[in-house]
């Protein structure tokens, strides 16, 4: 979770076997193929561009840089994906319904990593209740709706490439059998996105795709993902980058963020002073992404920002 000990990358990922993406597509001698789709190449390039989304999904509500990757893709049946995770705990499953009909695509995050980023979000320091709730409060389930929400945009643009789908999300459950659109012998892509803060242990955010309702788009995703071959010609390339090198970007520094009750927001007339309090560094963003940590001076007569700190992969946004 956010504030658990650091724990090196290879020993975040999850207990639970998966199959050998190298085989998974092939069928077994008088048993039903769960998957459609061949070798799950698309599923995977898929999800490698949804991984890089997810950073700017939980960076506004984490408040700190967010590592991401994406896990190989199975497929299971609903009710084994389920069976898997009832060792978790405490589970938030939001459906997503798509534009294109059938069954929803699923969300599923940890009840635990949900109630801590709450607690981030309002202020906290990142606790969540010991032992976990058994079910979700009023305020956590807002919490779900926000989340499914943000991830909703870039989830329907990653699916921008290979098929034209929007994500619609609905009301969150904390007992996958409340989710009536599904049953559990469907067969489900389950796609995992890894997230990390650098300081914790990681937490793991999963997308479940039930294969009937993705079947009408089978052919887009068992057309093969060729690589680049043609070179681009480098006066083109050139010229393009001295453009977007001229890009300008807005910057800005947050140097406080005060709270104060709706009981005093509703009082307060020209005059009152609200009390703000900031650390010797401050956070600095460049076009809604976090470049960094500075200290707040002055440079030529003008207020200024010393850089001391820039967060580890603000590069790879701008590349």
């Amino acid at each position: 979770m956010v504030n658990s000990p650091s724990i090196p990358a290879p020993a975040d990922r999850r207990d639970r076997e998966r199959p050998s993406p190298a085989a998974s597509h092939v069928p077994s001698l008088g048993v039903a193929n769960l998957n459609p789709f061949g070798d799950l190449h698309a599923f995977e390039h898929l999800s490698a561009r949804m991984a890089r989304s997810l950073r700017h999904v939980f960076e506004p509500l984490l408040r700190r840089a967010v590592r991401s990757w994406a896990e190989p893709v199975e497929v299971d049946r609903f009710a084994g994906y389920c069976a898997a995770r009832r060792a978790t705990g405490l589970t938030a499953w939001v459906p997503m319904t798509l534009s294109t009909g059938g069954s929803p695509a699923i969300v599923v995050i940890d009840g635990g990593f949900l109630l801590e980023t709450m607690d981030l979000f309002f202020g906290g320091f990142g606790d969540a209740p010991m032992p976990l709730p058994t079910e979700f409060s009023p305020a956590a389930e807002a919490m779900l709706r926000r989340v499914a929400g943000a991830i909703a945009a870039p989830l329907a643009e990653a699916w921008g490439p290979l098929a034209g789908i929007g994500f619609d999300p609905g009301n969150p459950e904390s007992n996958p059998s409340m989710l009536s659109a599904i049953d559990g012998e469907d067969a489900v892509v389950a796609t995992r996105f890894g997230l990390s803060t650098g300081e914790g242990q990681s937490t793991f955010v999963d997308i479940l795709y039930p294969v009937a309702a993705l079947k009408p788009h089978a052919p887009q995703l068992t057309t093969k993902v060729h690589g680049k071959t043609a070179v681009p010609d480098p006066r083109w390339l050139a010229g393009l980058t001295r453009a977007v090198m001229t890009v300008k970007l807005p910057v800005r520094s947050v140097l406080a963020e005060p709270v104060v009750s709706l009981g005093m927001l509703l009082e307060l007339k020209e005059g009152d002073v609200i009390p703000i309090s900031f650390g010797p560094q401050v956070p600095v963003w460049v076009a809604n992404r976090r470049l960094g940590t500075g200290t707040v001076g002055t440079a030529n007569g003008q207020a200024a920002i010393r850089l001391h700190s820039i967060d580890p992969g603000f590069e790879e946004d701008f590349q």
